[in-house]
């Protein structure tokens, strides 16, 4: 048994116990254990602030430039399948709450070198993400404030959050729940002000009616390449829901926690992605230079709201800091897993008396601060590669949380279907139409020159881990991780 399963040993029926305090100061840092400093609170706005970011807010509108008015069902599409991946990762981890989260599931499923692969490749992502959203959000202070140079704003933040993450869990858990919060206002009310102006009922502002779906072009003024592209963008806006499976683990009731936080995000999701994708195309015609660059601050402007691109850009910010913010806890977390499991540099599972892997937190955040060197020094070679590589890594991590669900919702049902307290719905129909959704969306990747090169850049990382996990899996044979904590 790994260290990181003891710490999640039942006290009561269907919830690990969380410590009694903090680890002791005179502990070996390698034998203690993650703090157990999340609440239910934190684990409901990071569920659903995870898959509210910078792309949502921003990248949507490529989307629809590329789909026009179709875009709704391109996001719907892709809504579903996240929401389908969602509840069987969450089905997992309220069976079996793990800090490796799908890496740990994938582990039990298929093997070692399942887990080494889809956590190693998942680490990789989330450090990239890190770079590119540190980059993001200094662009944006640069923008306010020209005297000030771009690196200046990255060290700071990357120093802020790296510092927060290795104070305490609950200090990650309480920046996220109102970065969350701040976000989750802004989409609502951002709904509730374009449904206001679609019914005609603000001052000043004339409902459009349905003349900008029916009309300029019609519905597919694109056409299904159009649709396609709408598709492949609105897929990766979705990434980040994984963190709240990581996080569940070292909150104070994993079980409960979890299956709340999921079935509360689910429909939220659709509420927020596709609604809002609705009163954008509605209110304003899908091929309008401003949608390019900013949807959300468009609308805000048609119905006449003041300084409506700066207060998408402060909302931007934060969904660019509160994403840094998960994004290092994640990788900290995943690499930690992955270390206590044996697939790692033992020297990343020491533990903070406060229950921090800090080691984890550094190597994680150092990762970011060398990409955002390579973004600086070769803005167009080396971090392109980079961000190439990872292009389609959460559709290989989607592949293995799907596969890994078919198989331990078998074993579940055999060995201990009291542990079952989030199900997939119409299992197994619904987890192979996961499947087969996952392996559309790679195979409409190959259709355009941008995604096919991330494409085979995954491939060619992925296969190198699996291969490299499957080496280390025979050389190093170990006892498969146990099924119940």
């Amino acid at each position: 048994m790994t260290r990181t399963e003891t710490s999640d040993a039942p006290h009561s029926p269907g919830e690990p116990a969380p410590p009694s305090g903090p680890p002791e100061e005179g502990t070996d840092p390698s034998r203690r254990t993650l703090a157990h400093g999340l609440k239910q609170r934190h684990l409901s706005m990071i569920a659903l602030g995870g898959v509210i970011g910078a792309g949502l807010f921003v990248g949507s509108g490529a989307g629809i430039a590329a789909a026009g008015p179709a875009i709704v069902l391109a996001y719907a599409a892709s809504g579903a399948l996240v929401m389908l991946v969602m509840r069987m990762l969450g089905e997992m981890s309220a069976a079996r709450p793990a800090s490796g989260s799908f890496s740990v599931h994938a582990e039990r499923a298929l093997g070692p070198w399942a887990g080494f692969t889809a956590g190693w490749i998942y680490w990789t992502l989330l450090c990239v993400a890190i770079a590119t959203e540190a980059t993001a959000a200094a662009k944006i202070m640069t923008g306010w404030l020209p005297a000030t140079d771009q690196w200046i704003w990255v060290a700071l933040f990357m120093l802020v959050f790296c510092a927060t993450n290795l104070a305490a869990v609950r200090n990650f858990g309480e920046y996220e729940f109102w970065f969350a919060a701040i976000k989750v206002l802004a989409i609502t009310a951002f709904l509730v002000l374009g449904v206001l102006a679609i019914a005609g009922v603000l001052p000043g502002t004339d409902s459009p009616g349905a003349g900008h779906l029916t009309g300029d072009g019609g519905f597919f003024p694109t056409g299904a390449d159009g649709l396609i592209v709408g598709l492949l963008a609105s897929v990766f806006a979705f990434g980040g829901l994984e963190t709240v499976t990581i996080a569940a683990a070292e909150s104070e009731k994993p079980v409960s926690g979890v299956a709340k936080a999921v079935r509360t995000a689910v429909w939220r999701i659709a509420l927020f992605y596709v609604g809002s994708m609705l009163v954008i195309v509605t209110l304003i015609p899908w091929h309008d230079k401003s949608v390019l660059s900013g949807p959300y601050a468009a609308v805000l402007d048609y119905i006449g709201i003041p300084a409506a691109a700066q207060i998408m850009n402060v909302v931007v910010l934060i969904a660019l800091l509160s994403a840094m913010n998960a994004n290092i806890y994640g990788a900290s977390r995943m690499s930690y897993s992955l270390v206590e499991r044996g697939e790692g540099p033992a020297f990343l599972n020491r533990v903070s008396a406060r229950g921090v892997p800090r080691y984890a937190v550094i190597a994680s955040s150092l990762f970011g601060f060398i990409a955002v060197l390579l973004n600086i020094l070769w803005e167009k070679t080396v971090f392109q590669w980079l961000l190439n590589m990872v292009g389609a890594a959460t559709l290989v991590v989607w592949g293995f949380i799907a596969v890994s669900q078919l198989i331990t919702r078998r074993r579940l049902e055999r060995q201990a279907p009291e542990k079952l307290v989030v199900r997939m719905w119409l299992f197994p129909g619904l987890t192979i139409v996961a499947l087969l959704g996952i392996a559309a969306v790679l195979l409409l990747m190959l259709r355009e020159g941008d995604t096919r090169t991330q494409l085979a850049f995954t491939a060619g990382l992925t296969v190198v881990l699996a291969l490299g996990g499957y080496l280390r899996q025979r050389r190093h044979p170990r006892t498969p991780l146990p099924e119940d904590a």
